[in-house]
């Protein structure tokens, strides 16, 4: 039986009580002081004696009160720290002043493939084979900033936190009392990974969060949902501006790789011997100004998970080299290290630009674009999406109302006609860019088609050769095509859907070409 009993503190009373029990014959297993309470597990105490002696207790000069306890309250904690760091999926180690291990979670024996309890009282030293590093912990007191380190083989970062007697480490971790040692926190590459896609993207969501009902999204959706299940590299097609990256996250969602990180590089962001460490991570001392014990890259942090490559036509040569390799078997090496390493990542790519005329012009690997392309999905343009454009519209207004803190305001039949024909060069990002603008910079109820900016966020019309010009080039002789026939036609049929009707197409299609080449007035 456990029991708590309450007192008012006085020299000697914790003796008496212990006396009490010593004298009849309870044997007293541990006792906790905590004052006003001393805990007591006394295993032979059973409830018949425990009528006896609670009446005694209460006699006792200064106790208050006495009750029978579940558990001690020191056993209780043990409990409770055991189940924490049971349920810590990253090892942790807690460590005395000196280096000596004094607790380690489930998660450090499984790496290690030693128990929890062969790990007590190992030394930083043996755990790591390597002295210097505990040397350097200990020297530091703990305040260690994070490095990475090797443990049975592997790499962490290593987070150090110093573990104080008299009080806990200020925000600069200084010590505030004195050193009792350390706690030490290890993050695999793919944990860390983990945390950086969920502060990313952590409202990304799958296919069915894609807005737009036009046959062309609905295909692609369909084609999309195929292609997530299937372990094979993906290639994203389309122009910029619709929404690639936000397929790459879908199809990510849509796989089996879902729980694990998914993690974006754009090519054509980053020079190319930082995307090669942002990629494939550095070793320790591989250049100047590196962190110090190296850093992993994007394919270990993503390990299990998926790496988005997009504008995959702006990679180096050499790097593309790099991740043919990759593709191949998994295996790389870090900028400047002797390893070789190997994770399992599939890559979704995405361009628009032409990669088969980039291959014939050599100026991409013709075996990388075979390795990139295994599926390929097409995005359509927006401009081959009518029916979707209001829905988007209607979105991003809700969107940025949010954003700029104001009513949601509507748009006038006008404001809708005038975003139907526009010919959106630069897709649905620039339909965003564009409501955003309306929504900031107008607290009316409605948007009109004024609101809008329209002529100066689109592309200027090219230029069409005249009747017995020779085209300048093949677009030229097509747009000079389309306007000969809308020329023709127009007037035969002088509205947009009349027009649309003839020709066998899609009213928005016949509306942004009448736009284009000014031809006349839609309806």
């Amino acid at each position: 039986m456990r029991i708590d009993v309450q007192f008012r503190d006085r020299v000697g009373i914790a003796q008496e009580i212990l006396a009490l029990l010593a004298a009849r014959r309870f044997n007293v297993a541990a006792v906790e002081v905590d004052p006003p309470h001393i805990f007591i597990d006394a295993p032979t105490l059973t409830e018949p004696g425990w009528c006896d002696l609670q009446a005694t207790l209460l006699a006792v000069d200064g106790v208050t009160l006495t009750r029978v306890v579940d558990i001690l309250p020191g056993a209780r904690r043990r409990l409770h720290l055991d189940a924490l760091l049971r349920a810590m999926a990253d090892p942790v180690l807690l460590v005395d002043s000196v280096g000596t291990i004094l607790v380690a979670n489930r998660a450090t024996a499984a790496v290690t493939g030693l128990s929890e309890e062969a790990l007590t009282g190992l030394s930083l030293a043996a755990l790591f084979g390597n002295a210097r590093l505990h040397d350097e912990l200990v020297a530091s007191g703990f305040r260690s900033t994070p490095r990475e380190v090797t443990l049975a083989g592997k790499a962490f970062q290593l987070d150090v936190t110093p573990v104080s007697e008299n009080g806990d480490p200020d925000r600069d971790h200084r010590i505030v009392g004195d050193l009792a040692g350390g706690v030490l926190t290890f993050y695999a590459p793919h944990r860390l990974g983990e945390r950086m896609h969920g502060l990313q993207h952590f409202q990304a969501g799958g296919l069915d969060s894609i807005i737009g009902v036009s046959p062309p999204v609905r295909a692609m959706k369909e084609r999309a949902a195929r292609m997530a299940g299937v372990n094979a590299p993906l290639l994203l097609l389309g122009q910029t501006g619709t929404g690639k990256e936000l397929i790459a996250q879908a199809c990510h969602q849509a796989s089996p790789r879902r729980a694990a990180p998914f993690l974006a590089l754009n090519c054509a962001a980053v020079p190319e011997n930082l995307a090669e460490s942002e990629l494939f991570g550095y070793a320790p001392g591989a250049f100047s100004g590196a962190q110090r014990g190296g850093k992993p890259g994007l394919m270990e942090m993503a390990d299990q998970g998926t790496v988005f490559l997009d504008e995959i036509g702006e990679m180096s040569p050499y790097l593309q080299a790099k991740l043919l390799r990759f593709l191949n078997d998994g295996s790389f090496r870090r900028v400047g290290g002797e390893r070789e390493l190997k994770v399992d990542v599939r890559i979704i790519s995405a361009t628009h630009r032409d990669l088969d005329r980039m291959v014939a012009e050599r100026t991409f690997r013709e075996d990388l674009f075979y390795r990139l392309n295994v599926l390929q999905l097409h995005l359509p343009p927006l401009r081959d999406r009518g029916t979707d454009i209001l829905l988007l519209a209607h979105h991003f207004i809700a969107h940025a109302s949010a954003q700029v803190q104001r009513a949601e305001p509507v748009l006038s039949a006008a404001a809708e006609a005038a975003l139907m024909a526009h010919p959106w060069p630069g897709n649905v990002r620039q339909l965003e860019n564009v409501i955003f603008r309306a929504v900031a910079m107008t607290s009316a109820p409605v948007l009109d088609a004024d609101d809008f900016d329209l002529g100066a966020s689109g592309q200027s019309r090219p230029r069409v050769a005249e009747p017995g010009e020779a085209p300048a080039d093949w677009s030229s002789a097509i747009a000079s095509y389309e306007r000969s026939v809308l020329d023709q036609l127009y007037p035969l049929y002088p509205s947009s859907r009349k027009l649309a009707a003839r020709l066998q197409t899609s009213h928005t299609m016949i509306a942004n070409k009448l736009r284009k080449y000014g031809i006349a007035r839609q309806g």
